[in-house]
């Protein structure tokens, strides 16, 4: 029995502890205590299998372990994030958003579920958190969602759907901790996985447009008396090719001679500051050009997009690196908060507090993961789970459809964190066995993880969701009605149709790899037809210009003086400035057929460089002092 645990610890220990975190322990505690639990059990047992590697001054390195979470810059953007978006949740952005969208696409059948896809994902792009998005959007768009009766699982699985965005749309949290489990780089996980996002936000959209076609009643459109900010869809339009217009014309004149992506980023900001500018002068100088559903939708949009464009664009174009990305948004976020009047004390230290939770949270799980980890690498277990997963049949695919499984059913039950952590290390040595691209394999658990979250009955999401929708008959204010309770069965069915977008989108970016894999720039140097030319150093006595020193100063100091050639022999007459015996340096470029010294040349060379070094002393006689 002994030798059988000894031979087999390292399945032993993961199963061990994966099922104490399915039974609900604490995830931090629960690898740590098992991390020490079969640290002791494996040193005891390592006399009988050789493939335990532990023993007790082993665990000296913890310290140094731990230190190594704190000094890691990348997690750094974490709380940067997480602060950026709870300020922005609790300035109420969402709620303008949310309004003011739904005003733009009310006179269209499933205008409040088209607002509610496209503010989902603007959320996303400018939280990065799960949780807020849901229940901020739960809270905002439900009530009026049934207000003008709205089927209630289509609403709820709308709202559930979209604030899952934030599991993969830049500048995902997800994303943050994949790249840095990965050993890649946040900039390159970001690039790969903003084609996907957008690819679901479409689908999405995609789904609205089909219920409003077959089920036109699931999804009506807004009642006139109810759009308060009246129509003018036109004059937005005219704003918007104006906008454009600006910024094409600024591309080709006032920014022509700037580089490319410098010229896009200030071109663009001209234009977005022009529609700005010219909509807040409409409004407050009652210059009545533009319709107050344009000049609402223009001051209401543009400075969340400012926002994403400070955060993702400068990280997109190298400019800053996520931690330093996250920082401009923090302090972006606090800015727009200062400006709409509604950065108070309270908002403040609510969004420290949440932020200040989370960090520790990450950072016990960390420290958990260090200690879990190092027991495990010590009796082989990523060996064994790297066998394990190299032994699946169907190569690349194979290992990746079946991570997909284990991945969604574990994300049924554990926070993401927890996976990147615990499971993520364990993978990538199987991964790069294969010969998979990591930021194609991180997108697709992102993709895994955000189907989780919608997936009944363990789904968060759909927790988030339940927990704001009501659950018993509720009376609405605006039009004084009894409305029906949401039930949780709704919730489910509606978020089925959007889980199925979600397993379709997996599929077809591992069938596409080219959807992820974008991020990479080839390079289109050929490295043969590369030519290395090094300028005289020279006064002009080889035809090149001198670098205008005076006298003999101009010259190279490795070139043989005047009136003499750089041969064997040029180091018999050192000035000083030469180096001895290197017969003249060769041409660099030189094409591959220039002819090479003779061998009997170099022969003899050799022999009187032999000549030359002085005779090994025999140590074994005594010295002489002849």
């Amino acid at each position: 029995m002994i030798d059988f645990i000894a031979h087999n610890l390292a399945p032993i220990m993961f199963v061990t502890v994966m099922a104490m975190l399915l039974i609900g322990y604490p995830v931090a505690f629960t690898l740590a205590a098992g991390g020490l639990l079969f640290f002791v059990i494996g040193v005891e047992l390592s006399h009988i299998s050789s493939e335990i590697r532990l023993f007790w001054p082993l665990l000296q390195s913890h310290p140094e372990r731990i230190y190594g979470i704190m000094y890691n810059d990348t997690l750094l953007a974490i709380p940067f994030f997480t602060f950026m978006g709870l300020i922005l949740e609790r300035s109420r952005m969402a709620e303008d958003l949310l309004d003011t969208i739904g005003q733009l696409f009310g006179p269209v059948r499933g205008g409040l579920a088209y607002a509610a896809v496209l503010v989902g994902a603007l959320l996303a792009a400018t939280t990065g958190v799960v949780a807020a998005s849901v229940i901020a959007m739960g809270l905002i768009s439900l009530p009026i969602m049934m207000r003008y009766n709205y089927n209630r699982g289509f609403a709820t699985g709308t709202i559930a759907a979209s604030g899952t965005l934030a599991q993969i749309v830049p500048p995902s949290l997800v994303l943050i901790v994949m790249a840095d489990q990965l050993g890649r780089s946040v900039g390159d996980m970001y690039v790969g996985a903003l084609l996907p996002a957008l690819v679901i936000i479409a689908a999405y959209c995609l789904l609205v447009f089909a219920v409003t076609i077959f089920k036109p009643e699931w999804a009506p459109a807004l009642p006139p008396e109810t759009r308060k900010l009246g129509g003018g869809v036109m004059s937005l339009i005219l704003l918007i090719a104006a906008s454009v217009a600006i910024y094409f014309a600024t591309y080709h004149t006032v920014f022509a001679e700037m580089r490319g992506e410098v010229r896009l980023v200030w071109a663009a900001t001209t234009a977005t500051i022009f529609a700005l500018l010219f909509s807040l002068a409409n409004r407050y100088l009652k210059l009545n050009i533009l319709s107050r559903l344009a000049e609402q939708v223009v001051i209401v949009l543009i400075p969340p997009l400012a926002l994403i464009f400070l955060v993702l664009g400068t990280i997109f174009l190298g400019i800053a690196t996520p931690t330093e990305g996250g920082a401009m948004g923090a302090a972006g976020a606090l800015l727009l908060a200062i400006v709409k009047r509604r950065l108070t004390f309270t908002v403040l230290k609510q969004a420290l507090d949440a932020t200040t939770k989370l960090s520790a949270f990450v950072m016990f799980i960390l420290i958990g993961a260090r200690v879990f980890g190092l027991t495990f690498y010590g009796i082989n277990g990523n060996v064994w789970i790297e066998e394990l997963l190299l032994a699946l049949p169907g190569g690349e695919i194979g290992f990746l459809l079946t991570v997909t499984v284990i991945v969604f059913i574990l994300g049924c039950f554990l926070d993401f964190f927890e996976i990147a952590f615990i499971m993520v290390p364990l993978l990538v040595p199987a991964a790069e066995t294969l010969g998979i691209d990591l930021i194609w394999f991180g997108v697709i658990l992102g993709i895994n993880l955000q189907t989780s979250f919608l997936t009944p009955p363990f789904g968060f999401s759909l927790f988030y969701l339940r927990s704001i929708a009501p659950m018993k008959e509720w009376k609405d204010e605006v039009s004084g009605r009894i409305l029906p309770a949401v039930k949780t069965t709704e919730i489910y069915k509606g978020a089925i149709p959007f889980i199925i977008i979600q397993f379709l989108m997996i599929i077809l970016v591992i069938s596409f790899p080219g959807l992820v894999t974008h991020y990479k720039k080839e390079s289109t140097v050929n490295p043969s037809e590369v030519e290395i030319n090094i300028p005289s150093f020279g006064s002009g006595n080889d035809g090149g210009p001198g670098f205008g020193l005076p006298g003999g100063l101009g010259s190279s100091p490795f070139s043989a003086p005047p009136g003499q050639s750089g041969g064997s022999d040029g180091g018999a007459q050192n000035n000083g400035l030469q180096l001895p015996g290197l017969g003249g340096l060769p041409p660099i470029g030189a094409p591959a057929d220039a002819p090479e010294a003779a061998p009997q040349e170099q022969e003899q060379e050799q022999e009187q460089e032999q000549e030359q070094k002085p005779a090994t002393p025999d140590l074994s006689q005594p010295p002489s002092f002849d």
